[in-house]
């Protein structure tokens, strides 16, 4: 918290304006003026480092501050209830004043001072200071004698993120880890015991196979609080990034605006797959290389809602169960980070991204592409997800072709697929999606036009929309004559489908069928991602149409599918 705190004054004659001068002055003023004037203490000598800007109120200012006269209100204001000239009197007020305390819980805390004798001067600005950057309000309920719903929600979330096995349990290493994330020191092992035995002690399963559960992390920081440690509480929370609501604040969940330029996309980096694949490991309880309906409502319990509706199950691969696998779950998330970034953002940041990876922000997990001109005229990419639009008539096979992608049939149904296709031993991402034409539907990678090879009339509406949209793009083309398991018929238009594909300098039209009795044939999305990755070549040579180009590219394909599998079954074991 940077602003700055305000302090006011409000009863009359009773030496407030003398404590002010004395804090100021470190001496008790002779001459006392009718008001002083307002003072802003710099931050750098507050203990709180943030600066206090304090204000004299007189009582024909402001009518006399009266507790039992306010009306209840949501905006909640600290009081800090001062019994100055302490001087003048032989015995502690404290006794008489401990009931008005419990009575109204806006006192935060009550002191005794004297401006003449300099007793608890700064003190009393310092409880001020700290009441209103650690409030007890949001945190506690004095009359229950507990911890605030909002509160426990908050720190429940914190427990789950720290949580790094997902056991249900913080162990020593997690403990530590914690520890120094907030307070940056770690926990002295002889500390760590003494925690866990006064957990023990007061808390029945507070603490479970030498670790911390959520039953005893809750009990640590109610303790906290009922001793007047609120600043411990608070600044957990502020450092998992929730602001004075105890809701996510939204600098942390958006830590920037990220400034995308034309022609540019939105990735993650390496250390943001290696920590999503991380989140993975610890929710997929069975190790089956999928998350159940269960194992998925228990990753997202951190998040204020269900962020991946059905719709997910459609759009990545998914097991026989039909549950999101390693894979799948990978692609949803570079799907959520090319198509909207700032909602990438905003789920790292509940996932405690930053924080576990120990990076300044959720910001960090984000790469973003270079101008895709550059890329041409350089002919090389270091893209690693690249986008198929789909155009086609109705009825042409546009959504068994965008299925089919994943290993499925039509009985799944969405406007976008993304899985993985290798490339020369490269992994790349590929997104299919298909929609009505538009200016944002042209901006894509590669465009992929599918007739339905039985219906003459299906090729012209192909035609027709590359010749209006793509023909003078460098945007690459294909043909895809989808259900090729059907008789083929000769299509009504001038020219054949591949004498228009030789005409344009296009590969030739690509036959196509997701009516098969095994999983259909990936291939075909292996060539339109090699042909994303190499528009240069499009137009200025043979060799994507030759057969030896794609010779090249589908054993290549088949070696790293293998080697991948492999790969896949020594991860299993491991996991």
């Amino acid at each position: 918290m940077t602003s700055s705190l305000s302090s006011f004054f409000l009863t009359a004659k009773v030496g407030k304006t003398s404590l002010i001068m004395s804090l100021v002055s470190e001496e008790f003023p002779q001459v006392v003026p009718y008001r002083a004037e307002e003072i802003t203490i710099p931050a750098d000598v507050t203990p709180e480092r943030v600066p206090t800007h304090i204000v004299d109120y007189s009582a024909i200012q402001s009518t006399i501050y009266n507790l039992s006269l306010c009306p209840p209100s949501p905006y909640r204001v600290p009081v800090i209830l001062v019994g100055n000239k302490s001087d003048l009197v032989e015995h502690s007020s404290m006794e008489t004043i401990l009931p008005v305390m419990n009575q109204y819980t806006e006192i935060e805390t009550c002191v005794e001072c004297s401006a003449k004798n300099l007793k608890n001067i700064s003190e009393l600005f310092y409880y001020a200071q700290k009441a209103v950057l650690h409030p007890t309000g949001p945190l506690y309920c004095p009359e229950e004698k507990r911890m605030k719903p909002a509160c426990i929600k908050a720190l429940t979330r914190i427990f789950k993120v720290s949580d790094l096995d997902n056991d249900g349990i913080l162990n020593d290493n997690e403990l530590n880890f914690f520890q120094r994330t907030c307070f940056n020191a770690p926990l002295a092992s002889q500390a760590l015991e003494d925690v866990k035995n006064v957990v023990r002690k007061n808390v029945i399963d507070g603490v479970c196979d030498n670790g911390l559960t959520l039953k005893g992390f809750l009990f640590l920081h109610t303790l906290f609080i009922q001793r007047g440690r609120h600043e411990t509480t608070w600044t957990v929370l502020r450092r998992f990034g929730c602001d004075d609501d105890l809701e996510l604040h939204q600098d942390y969940l958006f830590p920037l605006t990220l400034k995308i330029p034309p022609d540019c996309t939105t990735e993650l980096n390496h250390n943001a797959y290696l920590f999503l694949q991380s989140v993975f490991d610890k929710h997929d309880k069975d190790h089956d290389c999928a998350l159940s309906p269960e194992e998925l409502k228990d990753l997202f319990d951190v998040f204020p809602y269900m962020p991946w509706g059905p719709d997910v199950n459609n759009t990545v691969c998914t097991n026989d169960e039909g549950w999101i696998t390693y894979q799948g779950y990978l692609s949803q998330w570079t799907l959520t980070t090319y198509l909207d970034v700032q909602r990438c953002l905003e789920y790292l940041g509940y996932l405690g991204y930053s924080i576990i990876s120990q990076q300044e922000s959720q910001a960090a997990a984000i790469t973003v592409t270079r101008d895709k001109k550059i890329d041409l005229q350089k002919k090389q990419t270091q893209r690693s997800v690249f986008r198929c639009n789909i155009f086609g008539d109705s009825g042409s096979g546009k959504s068994g072709f965008l299925q089919a992608f994943l290993g499925r049939n039509l009985m799944h149904m969405s406007y976008y697929a993304i899985s993985t296709a290798y490339v020369y031993g490269q992994e790349k991402y590929l997104l299919v999606n298909f929609d009505v034409l538009s200016d944002a539907d042209q901006a894509c990678d590669i465009v992929c036009l599918v007739y339905d090879a039985s219906n003459p009339h299906s090729f012209e509406y192909c035609a027709r929309v590359f010749k209006q949209y793509f023909m003078d793009t460098k945007t690459p083309c294909m043909m895809i004559a989808a259900k090729s398991d059907l008789q083929e018929t000769k299509q009504l238009y001038a020219l054949t489908p591949l004498e228009f594909c030789r005409k344009h300098k296009m590969p030739p039209p690509q036959a196509f069928t997701c009516n098969t009795a095994d999983a259909p044939c990936k291939d075909i999305y292996t060539k339109l991602t090699t042909m994303a990755m190499h528009p240069w070549v499009v137009g200025h040579s043979a060799d994507l149409k030759s057969a030896t180009f794609w010779l090249r590219v589908s054993v290549g394909a088949t070696v790293f599918a293998v080697l991948g599998f492999a790969m896949y079954r020594v991860l299993l074991k491991q996991r």
